[in-house]
């Protein structure tokens, strides 16, 4: 029974995941920790390490299919990388410190604030970007958006972002998303599939670091990558017939239901 529910986790986790930019692990760590009968006595440590190999696979699949959409800005993605590199070895090594308790509590403020920033998108002004770092982008309406970034700004926000990816095993997506559409004024779809990017980039450094310290169960992730990969493909198709504001709904109801869930775990 317990192989069908991590197929299933790593299908589900891959969609949400694809679909709103945020990797999937923001359900597979949960579930590797409250899913009772896994025969591998499950740490948050070894959670957040298989998670982060599942998001290798899940961010890989999702970009594939978001760059044949017209989705990704692989520059503004690389340039984001700089500082989530760094920051996810960070988090790697901070997240070896945490007890169960501490995690699940430090997981769900962390995600129920992402939630109320989001309800504040209409009313926050984008980061000031100097004339010749601006950049369109035509959605699938035909509208022409002007996004941008500040280098200094994105680098030291993604350093903060990639150390939350190793320290939680979310993938980075749960904030990047969120800050991209607040500070750097990237239409939803874009920030979404850029964000893909960014969580394969940050998930083959996050991994690579509990690789080494021996922090995987390779026998869950050969269950959940067959089907992440899979659900991520899905959760591309479903966004692409998705308008903005819909999107940016069912992310912030998203995250709100998950962080409540993880406070209540940490009591």
């Amino acid at each position: 029974m317990e192989w069908i529910i991590l197929a299933l986790v790593g299908f589900i986790a891959a969609i949400v995941g694809s679909l709103l930019g945020l990797g999937g692990g923001i359900l597979i760590v949960p579930a590797l920790l409250l899913i009772d009968q896994l025969s591998v006595e499950m740490t948050p440590q070894l959670a957040v390490g298989t998670s982060l190999l599942i998001m290798i696979f899940t961010g890989l699949s999702s970009t594939i299919a978001y760059k044949a959409q017209g989705k990704v800005d692989i520059r503004s993605g690389l340039l984001f990388f700089i500082g989530s590199g760094p920051g996810a070895i960070a988090g790697v090594l901070i997240n070896r410190r945490l007890d169960i308790d501490g995690f699940f509590l430090a997981f769900g403020i962390f995600i129920i604030a992402l939630s109320i920033i989001l309800t504040f998108k209409d009313k926050v002004k984008p980061l000031p970007i100097r004339q010749e770092r601006i950049k369109l982008h035509v959605d699938d309406t035909g509208v022409t958006h002007q996004y941008g970034l500040t280098p200094s700004i994105a680098i030291v926000l993604s350093f903060f972002v990639g150390m939350l990816s190793g320290l939680f095993g979310v993938g980075g997506g749960s904030i990047m998303v969120p800050a991209m559409i607040l500070l750097f004024a990237f239409p939803p779809h874009l920030a979404v599939g850029t964000s893909m990017f960014l969580v394969f980039l940050s998930a083959l450094t996050s991994a690579t670091s509990h690789v080494l310290l021996e922090q995987i169960v390779y026998l869950y992730a050969l269950v959940l990558i067959p089907t992440a990969w899979i659900g991520a493909k899905v959760g591309a198709a479903i966004n692409r017939r998705m308008n903005s504001v819909l999107l940016v709904r069912i992310f912030q109801l998203f995250l709100l239901i998950i962080g409540l869930r993880m406070i209540a775990n940490g009591f």
